[in-house]
């Protein structure tokens, strides 16, 4: 069925009717994330210890979880987790949508974050926690002030990627009656038939906020990095034997410090 005939001005009026569901849309995001930071160090855990039987539940979850699409995902919860609790006596027919939109994100969430604390903690050297255990320190007190904020470095970039995808992935949460920002758009084309206007306001929409989110985990990552760059650049200076570039002034005046000024000033003195 052939849609209205194009006019730019539904972009603008269409706009800000989409804006009212984004407190939703973070909403869903947000929760996702932070339960999903849960998940993810729970089934970590088993991984980085070698626990033998939880380490391959974990494995079989995340292999399900990253191996499927999030769609299938939503209507198996959806559908599926209250006729397994039936078996247990356990109701939830009256549950929200919303909640099992969260759990499902979650869930998925929880896969890759476990993977990315995984990563990023075996990515550190080993040596340095040997150090701290010799200086005295516990091993919660190792990992909290060696391994963590390295770790936190390293995945940074892997969890600001996680944030922008479980963002566009919360636009299949309409699939189920969930009225965030892909379903207000839904509902606006039933309505008025301007299909190309609708998308066009949404997709601006999802940029912008995908945008702002990359730009806030850029500048967290160069803060956490900002040490790694100083001692990478001190080091370079030390190895070389540099305290600060010479100027051209110096250069004419014999000033420069090291070698090549102590030379100057010997032949400026003999002259």
């Amino acid at each position: 069925m052939p849609g209205a005939k194009f006019d730019i001005h539904y972009v603008f009026d269409y706009f800000p009717k989409q804006l009212s569901t984004l407190s939703l849309t973070l909403t869903i995001v947000g929760l996702s994330i932070l339960l999903g930071l849960g998940f993810g160090f729970l089934v970590a855990l088993p991984r980085l210890y070698k626990v033998p039987v939880l380490q391959r539940v974990s494995q079989v979850y995340v292999s399900f979880f990253r191996g499927t699409p999030i769609l299938i995902q939503l209507f198996l919860i959806y559908y599926g987790l209250p006729e397994v609790l039936k078996l247990f006596s356990v109701d939830v027919t009256r549950t929200p949508v919303l909640a099992f939109v969260v759990l499902t994100y979650s869930l998925h969430a929880g896969a890759y974050i476990s993977e990315m604390i995984r990563a990023g903690v075996t990515a550190v050297d080993r040596g340095q926690v040997e150090a701290a255990y010799s200086v005295g320190m516990s091993g919660f007190q190792a990992f909290v002030r060696i391994v963590l904020p390295q770790a936190l470095a390293i995945s940074l970039p892997v969890f600001a990627n996680l944030v922008i995808a479980t963002l566009k992935d919360t636009s299949l949460a309409f699939s189920l009656g969930v009225m965030e920002m892909t379903g207000k758009a839904q509902t606006l084309i039933t309505l008025s038939q301007h299909f190309v206007e609708t998308y066009i306001a949404l997709a601006i929409l999802y940029f912008v906020i995908s945008f702002i989110l990359e730009k806030i985990f850029y500048v967290l990552e160069r803060r956490l990095l900002k040490h790694e760059r100083q001692e990478a650049g001190a080091g370079t200076g030390r190895r070389f034997g540099w305290r600060s570039a010479p100027t051209l002034r110096n250069l004419l005046t014999g000033t420069t410090r090291g070698r090549g000024g102590a030379r100057a000033r010997d032949g400026r003195s003999e002259a």
